[in-house]
């Protein structure tokens, strides 16, 4: 059975600008103003976006396998699990010319409670005008449609300390991000596809959504701050049409962060590094 170890250390540089257009649109999606200086943390996942045309295009909406990242053929869902990045003090701002370096740092193999899993550990280097602008690693994991779309979970504990925000992302916000990233992956705008193909309950809300709205919840409770480092982690989908809570407890430099369901469980777990 292929390891795909062979992967490991491969890189690609990609370059992109900092458009105006998608700069707008986010700040639109969100309902906030246009940022005048640096923008907000993770907005950057909008740039370097690989569209291909529709014989390049997979089943699930994603480009077919192979290519930069594992032909991880055999295990039909991929997903974007969670990451870790460092921010360094050149931002972005409307207009940078912006280049991106990627390696595979690793590729591993696991049993789950659904069966095989596959992950691939992915780190970026991002330089702007202005220098290094950021690291970040990404998680992504491919496993197989065996077993439930959604499992059950415990309702998180509420701390009295926490500052809250409650929401609900609609399939607008859902197909307004996904073009805005350029991710065409359908579970997050094809009904008949989430529900009869994958098996889940409604249109998925995306992993980076979450993480970005948990980022900007992050500094809402630690006004005047920055961030200096952001980790996330999935544990379980958030779907459209549902309430979704964001938590963050602020400690001296640190916030902890949840986005929970609207059964109380939890969705995404982050933690910011504040400056």
């Amino acid at each position: 059975m292929d390891d795909y170890q062979e992967f490991v250390g491969r890189t690609e540089t990609r370059t992109d600008t900092a458009d105006a257009r998608l700069i707008e649109g986010l700040a639109a999606t969100l309902d906030m103003a246009t940022p005048a200086g640096d923008l907000p943390p993770l907005w950057h996942w909008m740039f370097f976006q690989d569209w291909r045309r529709p014989g390049e295009v997979g089943p699930d909406g994603h480009r077919q396998r192979g290519g930069f990242l594992p032909p991880v053929d055999h295990l039909s869902r991929r997903m974007w699990a969670g990451g870790r990045l460092e921010s360094n003090a050149a931002g972005i701002r409307m207009g940078d010319a912006l280049s991106r370096e990627s390696t595979i740092q690793a590729v591993s193999r696991k049993a789950g409670g659904s069966g095989e899993l596959i992950f691939v550990t992915v780190a970026h280097v991002l330089t702007g005008p202005r220098g290094q602008v950021l690291r970040e690693e990404h998680d992504i994991v491919y496993r197989g449609a065996e077993g439930a779309a959604v499992k059950a979970a415990p309702v998180a504990a509420v701390d009295p300390a926490e500052a809250l925000r409650v929401l609900q992302p609609d399939a607008l916000l859902l197909f307004r991000y996904s073009a805005l990233t350029g991710n065409g992956h359908r579970i997050h705008y094809d009904m008949p596809y989430v529900t009869g193909e994958e098996g889940y309950p409604g249109l998925v809300v995306h992993g980076p959504l979450q993480a970005t709205l948990l980022a900007a919840h992050a500094l809402a409770a630690a006004p005047g701050r920055s961030l200096r480092a952001f980790s996330f982690r999935g544990l379980r989908p958030a779907f459209a049409g549902r309430t979704l809570s964001l938590h963050a407890v602020a400690g001296a430099d640190r916030v902890t962060l949840e986005s929970r369901d609207s059964e109380g469980a939890t969705c995404m777990r982050a933690d910011a590094m504040l400056d």
